[in-house]
């Protein structure tokens, strides 16, 4: 698990918590990896994703693939554009999301996909992120853990839609 930027710089009293999970599926790890890299999809199945938009991808010299993005999120009467720079790194079954502009301070998110088996892999997921809005984060502040449960819920149903139940 990463240290959160927070904990990096010393912030005793930030109001958002991070959330870090380790998860056995019954996918393979490319499957999920393909799964959490289509960013185009999100606004099917992700809650509050109401909006994606890919910028710009870019091969880059270490086989990576880098891709700007925007995503819009809405929250009751809140809606907003965030844009990120994601890395794909398919070799490692690693992705790394990097904040780019929107409403947030900062916003660090992380996932790994390790195969246990042929038809399964431990997924590591991690974010740490936080508005620039009081207001904002009050309001997800207080639902954090609801939200974060339920987006991990929505990524389980879209890889038994794609996959098939197992």
């Amino acid at each position: 698990m990463r240290p959160s930027r927070r904990a990096a710089r010393g912030d005793r009293y930030a109001r958002m918590p991070t959330h870090a999970e380790k998860r056995r599926m019954p996918y393979s790890a490319d499957e999920m990896y393909a799964l959490i890299a289509d960013i185009g999809s999100y606004p099917e199945f992700l809650p509050w994703c109401s909006a994606a938009r890919i910028r710009k991808r870019t091969e880059r010299e270490d086989g990576s693939l880098q891709i700007d993005a925007d995503l819009v999120i809405s929250f009751k009467v809140f809606r907003e554009r965030f844009g990120s720079r994601v890395i794909l790194q398919p070799e490692r079954r690693v992705i790394d999301v990097k904040y780019l502009e929107g409403p947030f301070k900062y916003l660090d998110n992380h996932w790994e996909f390790h195969p246990v088996g042929p038809k399964e892999c431990e997924v590591d997921f991690f974010v740490d992120f936080e508005f620039r809005s009081y207001v904002l984060q009050k309001i997800i502040g207080a639902v954090f853990n609801q939200a974060m449960q339920r987006i991990v819920r929505a990524f389980e149903s879209r890889a038994e839609s794609l996959y098939g139940p197992r």
